[in-house]
């Protein structure tokens, strides 16, 4: 299928042909039949884009912040090569779909649903945020009810009552759709924009105008028309840098008015416009409550109706009724259609000195077949940061499985610089596969994970996905004979872990995890020097971890496992490689969530402290280690300075950058399977640490 998709880094437009996806559980596969272009968030995008370094870094200051702290502490090539990768994902566009459903577990086969999926022949979308379309309702209408329901959503938080007057600032999809539906509910609305046609439009839907083109103060307008009390709340739909909206709202407003912003403007408020007429000011969510809940999207967790009456999907349907009904006007919001194989020439609008509105792609009926190739040949661009592998024939072929942010900033590079015979790479959701493809030369890009195992050329699999199907890979793999590495955690599950060696002992295969600290060039220095000593060994290592999201893929206990298990297993097995003997125990003090300190303790009586703790400052450096042993000290410094104390022979190692060893791990691993030989990291040590990792955290 072909889907558009934008180049953060430059602003560049492609419509490539990307794998299709394999709904999951609570998800829907639809054919589209039209979309439409979102002229306010996705012009912003392009020019974002477009935009130089310096202009990118002035938009988003709280990034330029994170990236100096980066600097600091990791010097500044990793902090350039992290931006540069940041800007280099492919960013999918659209948010408003109408199409068929292909595939579904809930709706019948057929069905005409709106979506906000993206501008693509078929998207793949959680069922909460999908609503099924009234018969009679046209395709192109219905392409609109995704921007009625954030409309709509700005104007429930909104409140109105009958009576009122509310002003309406920016009068694009969704300001003229939030003219309607406050008229809808009995309000006087007065409309503001500064292309007076938009003005016409909105008057011509019963709102008071405003042309801010030939000059006119809303001001005075709104002050005018509410008999000098001011309106009793404002829309603010506009999309625009500027502060100026909301200052101007905040000065119609009477006193204890309200004002909620839908659209994006410059946020720097004036205490002196809220504090004297006690304003209150609150943005709006998208479409309504569900929005970026993860239980909601992609669990399919309904909101109870009793409780939270209008969700995202209820707003989608409320909108779709009032369409049906024909109390929602939208062929008028309509100014251009182009056939999605021009999809170039609808964005080359907003670089033209022209009026548009509802910018409308349609889309041919292919049949299903064409659409649904769940796996696709890449075509390589003339310019690319890869080289172009579609040679890698015959067994010895590697498959990646994943490619999201680890595996094509540190995984991929470091393959495509052993030139690992990658032949082809899977992400469930397509995009992200078929971008890692082009970039770094492999032939194949696919959703059908499953399928990988049964290919006779594919000796090795390369697991890089979220940690709750690690261990099936892996067990996966050894049933297939194929060799493995996966990222860490080896599993989340005890019962996991007695699979995996199972499945070992009669399928001894190279099974490798992602432990590349032992591979540093600093770790491997601390070895050396530690194995010419006798006494037990002392080891403190400090992480300074920073705080996560508590809605972040890590944090969820059967997803992620926890940030304790799926990074605390990487200092527990650097500390089992220093020591080099065997854990007898293991267990973490917790104070704080992920704020913990992890006390291990080796059969030769050396003992581990792991301070991971995630209430520090971004400023200072992320992790630090101190060994202690026969009167002697090492202390290493961020990966990029190692200091000697009592060593004879040696005082210091300083890298001009960070290497924690990913690529020596890497290379390790690929050494091994071309030689057939063992697994850089005995597997008894593997389920060592794997096994001490989840009882540290249960005791």
């Amino acid at each position: 299928m072909k889907q558009l998709l934008q180049n953060l880094k430059t602003g560049a437009l492609e419509t490539l042909e990307v794998p299709c996806r394999e709904p999951g559980r609570g998800e829907v596969l639809i054919q589209t039949r039209a979309t439409l272009i979102s002229a306010g968030t996705e012009r912003m995008l392009l020019e974002f884009g477009k935009a130089n370094w310096l202009q990118k870094a002035r938009l988003q200051p709280d990034k330029v912040r994170q990236l100096l702290d980066k600097v600091r502490t990791d010097g500044l090539q990793p902090a350039i090569q992290s931006v540069q990768t940041k800007l280099d994902q492919p960013i999918p566009l659209g948010y408003s779909n109408v199409g068929i459903v292909l595939e579904s577990d809930f709706y019948k086969l057929g069905t005409r649903v709106v979506s906000n999926g993206p501008h693509a022949e078929v998207v793949c979308v959680p069922k909460n945020l999908t609503a099924v379309v009234p018969d009679g309702l046209k395709n192109d209408e219905a392409a609109l009810a995704i921007f009625g329901a954030i409309a709509l959503e700005g104007i429930r938080l909104l409140a109105p009552t009958l009576g009122e007057t509310i002003a309406v600032t920016g009068l694009g999809l969704i300001g003229l759709m939030g003219v309607q539906l406050l008229k809808a509910h009995g309000c006087s609305v007065l409309a503001i924009d500064l292309d007076a046609s938009k003005v016409d439009l909105a008057s011509r839907f019963g709102a008071e105008p405003v042309y801010l083109s030939q000059g006119e103060d809303p001001v005075e307008v709104a002050l005018r028309i509410t008999r000098e009390r001011g309106v009793d709340g404002a829309l603010v739909t506009a999309a625009t840098q500027s502060d100026e909206p909301v200052h101007q709202a905040a000065q119609m407003c009477r006193k204890r008015g309200r004002i909620v912003l839908t659209g994006v403007t410059g946020l720097r408020l004036s205490r002196d416009d809220f504090y004297k007429k006690e304003l209150s000011f609150q943005v709006s969510c998208s479409y309504g409550p569900g929005r970026y809940d993860p239980a909601y999207e992609q669990l399919g967790q309904d909101y109870p109706p009793a409780y939270v009456r209008w969700t995202a999907q209820r707003n989608f349907e409320a909108v779709l009724q009032l369409m049906a009904e024909g109390r929602l006007q939208t062929a008028p919001l309509i100014t251009h259609r182009f056939p999605f194989s021009s999809v170039q020439q609808a964005y080359a609008l907003f670089e033209r000195n022209e009026s548009y509105l509802g910018i409308l792609l349609e889309y041919l009926n292919r049949g299903e077949e064409e659409l649904i190739q769940r796996s696709v040949s890449i075509i390589y661009p003339k310019r690319t940061g890869g080289v172009n592998n579609s040679g890698v024939a015959g067994k010895n072929q590697i498959a990646v499985i994943g490619a999201g942010s680890y595996a094509t900033k540190v995984l991929l590079p470091a393959l495509h610089k052993a030139k690992a015979p990658v032949g082809i790479i899977a992400s469930s959701g397509g995009v992200s596969a078929q971008h890692a493809a082009r970039k770094f030369g492999i032939p194949t890009a696919t959703t059908e994970t499953e399928s990988l195992f049964k290919i006779p050329s594919i000796e090795a699999i390369l697991v890089a996905t979220r940690h709750d199907s690690h261990a099936n890979y892996v067990c996966e793999a050894l049933r297939a004979d194929k060799h493995v590495f996966v990222e860490k955690p080896l599993a989340l599950q005890l019962a996991e872990l007695d699979e995996i060696e199972r499945l070992y002992a009669t399928h001894p295969k190279t099974v490798m995890v992602g432990f590349n600290r032992r591979f540093a060039p600093h770790s491997q220095m601390m070895r050396r020097l530690i194995s010419r000593t006798h006494g037990p060994k002392c080891v403190v290592i400090t992480v300074n971890a920073g705080a996560a999201s508590n809605d972040h893929w890590t944090q969820n206990a059967e997803v992620g496992g926890g940030r304790l298990i799926g990074e605390g297993c990487h200092f527990l097995d650097l500390a089992r490689f220093l020591v080099g003997r065997p854990i007898v125990d293991a267990h973490w003090h917790t104070t704080a969530k992920d704020t913990a300190t992890l006390h291990i303790e080796f059969d030769d009586t050396s003992q581990a402290s792991v301070h991971y703790f995630a209430n520090g400052n971004r400023s200072y450096p992320k992790e630090r280690m101190q060994i202690f042993v026969d009167g002697k000290i090492l202390e290493l410094d961020n990966w990029r300075l190692l200091r000697g104390y009592g060593w004879k022979g040696f005082k210091r190692l300083k890298l001009w950058r960070q290497d924690k060893g990913n690529a020596a791990c890497l290379e390790s691993w690929l050494a091994a399977i071309n030689s057939d030989g063992p697994s850089p990291i005995p597997f008894d040590e593997i389920m060592d640490v794997a096994r001490w990792t989840l009882r540290a955290v249960q005791n």
